[in-house]
């Protein structure tokens, strides 16, 4: 079995983190490759995982009934896909598919959970890094409306 802590230690989502509060997320994950074509989430699946991208190409969709799957950003190495089961349910609102061959580290949703609710340090180390990436986010959405109601 693969040690992630060297993996996780070294994507930015998690720089910075501890060894005890990196191994508290390792011990939560798994590699797993997704070949290009190939689903890492369907919308209104439960959400189990939460993805750290290694290395690859991720093409996060929704579906429209007149146009099909549109393409509504990327997540590519360095990033992470996964918050929404931060809010319950715990189901995915989109699509995500590997553009291309893509190594991610799997972390399940639940088992990080139980970990950030035992050690309330690492929860508010994760809990940093989630209000930065959907700021992050928040200003990338906020750009693509303005390109797209300026034309």
């Amino acid at each position: 079995m693969e040690n992630l802590e060297p993996l996780l230690a070294a994507h930015p989502f998690f720089k910075g983190m501890t060894p005890q509060h990196l191994a508290a997320v390792a011990a939560c994950g798994r590699t797993v490759q997704f070949s290009a074509g190939d689903f890492l989430c369907r919308e209104a699946e439960e959400a189990l995982e939460f993805y750290v991208v290694l290395n690859g190409l991720v093409m996060v969709e929704i579906f429209s009934s007149r146009r099909g799957p549109l393409t509504t950003s990327t997540v590519e190495e360095g990033e992470v896909l996964g918050w929404l089961w931060l809010d319950k349910p715990f189901h995915w609102h989109l699509d995500a598919r590997a553009r291309q061959v893509t190594r991610t580290v799997a972390l399940e949703v639940k088992a990080l959970m139980q970990k950030c609710e035992e050690d309330h340090n690492l929860g508010y180390e994760i809990m940093k890094r989630y209000a930065y990436h959907l700021a992050v986010q928040f200003r990338i959405t906020k750009l693509q409306l303005v390109d797209m109601y300026a034309k």
